[in-house]
């Protein structure tokens, strides 16, 4: 089945890319608008969260209880967050509501009422998620692992501290809202059953008023590395692991894409029989590929006890160290499969496909088709991958844990012999 795929960008900067998947009766979209926390002060930390919170109270002519209302009136399932890069809208709908749906959206970009009677409403939501972080030490350890492996502010995550989010007006939120709610560079992508020429239409006519803010400027610092501990009661001992790696648009992201997979996807990876399953180390053990615009990692965590941890970051280590001595052909094969089966089902899914296609185009600018990526899987080998963890071998990690007693760690990742 051919892709159906379209692109336009607006006098503003606006681009709307779109796939069609006729055979569906829903529509879904993802809106990414340039304001992510990178794009912070760093006193302001929390700023886009508390700003993404307020917007959704009402826009246009619609207060807080009426838009959530027409919302629901129109079967739509919404979501809103905030990254390093974006504040991020998105919902999935009848196809017949997505015209209504995006008026409300652009009501909500170009005209919100960022109402200062709820502003403390608001900054009480966004708290929740700081005191959450603190109850939750995986997420914590996570968050601190990205702040000390990447410069700052690209390490961030987007929830602030009590400390900033408590010191936050309402003229801060709607200066970061007409700052950074810019439509330069902004993506709309839109999946579904629709109809191009209707839908750009739509579009133009919802959102052809959107105005430009100021450019972004980011100031970033030399990340520092190496390994760091924070000490808390508890039995348990949570483990994180950063390295370099290339991000989404390298051509061979693929190669190390698939090489994390052999150490990570599924029951038959290497951490979950070689730390999980024969030595019983850890309750959850992953790796993962993590992707920046211009940047990239691989990021792995480990759940176990406090009597257990040091063995468990040697093992984990180790396991690191052995992947880049060189994969098999029976353990990419595997994981083969697994990825074309995943890409079979993003293609029956409007919100999977709508979120594809915008993270497509913010880091490669094109929608990568979905039989080039099937392709790209295809060639994948344990020679191919084996060339290139050969040529990338990390000299160095970056270490964090979190748990009663620190651990003892070497602070280069040995060469393999």
């Amino acid at each position: 089945m051919s892709q159906k795929t379209y692109s336009h960008q607006f006098p503003s900067g606006l681009t709307l890319v779109a796939e069609e998947m006729d055979w569906l009766e829903s529509a879904a979209f993802a809106l990414l608008v340039p304001a992510g926390c990178a794009y912070e002060p760093a006193t302001r930390l929390g700023l886009g969260n508390l700003t993404c919170e307020m917007s959704q109270r009402g826009a246009g002519q619609r207060d807080s209880r009426q838009f959530l209302a027409d919302l629901e009136n129109l079967g739509a399932e919404m979501s809103a967050s905030v990254s390093i890069a974006h504040t991020s809208f998105g919902g999935s709908m009848p196809a017949e509501s997505l015209p209504q749906v995006l008026a409300l959206y652009g009501d909500l970009i170009q005209r919100p009422h960022l109402p200062e009677d709820q502003l403390e409403d608001a900054r009480l939501s966004v708290l929740q998620e700081v005191r959450a972080i603190e109850d939750d030490l995986a997420q914590k350890l996570m968050l601190t692992l990205r702040r000390r492996h990447y410069a700052e502010p690209w390490g961030r995550g987007p929830q602030g501290t009590e400390e900033t989010l408590g010191s936050l007006t309402i003229g801060d939120v709607r200066d970061h809202w007409q700052q950074r709610y810019s439509p330069q560079d902004a993506i709309l992508s839109v999946a579904g059953k629709i109809n191009w020429p209707v839908l750009l239409d739509h579009v133009a006519n919802s959102f052809g008023g959107w105005k430009a803010g100021q450019p972004a400027r980011v100031s970033e610092t030399t990340p520092p590395r190496g390994y760091h501990h924070e000490t808390v009661e508890s039995n348990q001992t949570h483990i994180g692991v950063a390295l370099d790696a290339v991000n989404y648009a390298h051509p061979d992201y693929f190669q190390i894409r698939g090489a994390v997979g052999v150490l990570s996807d599924g029951m038959s990876s290497r951490l979950f029989t070689e730390v999980r399953e024969k030595r019983g180390l850890v309750y959850t053990v992953y790796a993962t590929c993590h992707s920046l615009k211009d940047r990239g990692g691989i990021l792995a965590y480990a759940g176990t006890t406090a009597e257990r941890a040091q063995e468990t970051l040697d093992v984990l280590s180790a396991e690191i160290r052995r992947l880049y001595a060189g994969i098999t052909d029976d353990e990419i094969n595997r994981l083969k499969g697994r990825i074309k089966r995943a890409l079979i089902i993003q293609q029956e899914s409007s919100p999977s496909r709508a979120s594809s296609i915008a993270l497509d185009w913010y880091y490669l600018a094109r929608i990568r088709p979905l039989a080039e990526l099937s392709q790209i899987i295809d060639n994948l080998s344990a020679q191919s991958i084996n060339r290139y963890l050969a040529a990338n071998v990390p000299r160095e990690m970056t270490v964090c844990t979190v748990g009663p007693e620190p651990l003892v760690w070497l602070p280069t990742l040995p060469a393999s012999g």
